[in-house]
């Protein structure tokens, strides 16, 4: 019993050690570290309107209609949903992909007016690694312009001017390409009233 005693105890302090060190002591540094450096993301970059939170600028959120920017496809659970972050695991010579990039090509090419074969750009078919991207590529933006400029009665350049407002650069300045918010952009056209 001598022997178990003094093998269990040294076992049952580095336990509560650890769980203290590693579950509560890391995870708070961390926290607030993060609280002080970077305050907006580390609380979920939350986007608010009238001081009620809408959305969050790190988690694309689903449009209908005419007068709004669509996002990128998402096939995280039904859309956008953070807990089932996922992309569709579909490989580039799968057919049920290329069915639903023809289907949503066709369907975006209708909504926004342009001719069968025109080019679409990629973002507006096919989702995005962890379904929740909240960014579309400018050039996406600019052909949805036109449509969202029609259905809401504004001019083709107030709508690309948001467009240009909301449109991020290249991550620290190199990395990626520039893109542009959706929820942040679509906010903004509510806040125009029309």
């Amino acid at each position: 019993m001598a022997v178990v005693r003094r093998q269990l105890l040294p076992a049952i302090v580095a336990f509560v050690v650890l769980t203290v060190l590693t579950g509560l002591a890391y995870p708070l540094v961390v926290t607030g570290i993060a609280q002080l450096a970077f305050p907006g993301r580390a609380d979920g970059s939350l986007v608010e309107r009238n001081g009620v939170v809408v959305g969050s600028s790190l988690i694309g959120q689903r449009f209908e209609g005419p007068r709004w920017f669509r996002p990128r496809p998402s096939s995280a659970g039904d859309g956008y949903d953070a807990m089932s972050s996922s992309a569709s695991n579909l490989g580039p010579t799968n057919r049920t992909l290329l069915r639903d990039v023809r289907s949503r090509a066709a369907a975006y090419r209708r909504e926004n007016g342009l001719q069968a074969h025109a080019p679409v750009p990629p973002d507006a078919v096919t989702g995005s690694g962890s379904g929740l991207d909240p960014e579309i590529s400018v050039a996406n933006a600019r052909i949805q312009a036109y449509r969202v400029a029609r259905a809401r009665g504004l001019s083709r350049a107030d709508v690309l001017g948001l467009v240009s407002a909301h449109t991020h650069g290249r991550s620290l300045g190199f990395l990626g390409q520039p893109g542009v918010s959706v929820v942040e952009l679509n906010l903004a056209l509510d806040g125009i009233g029309r």
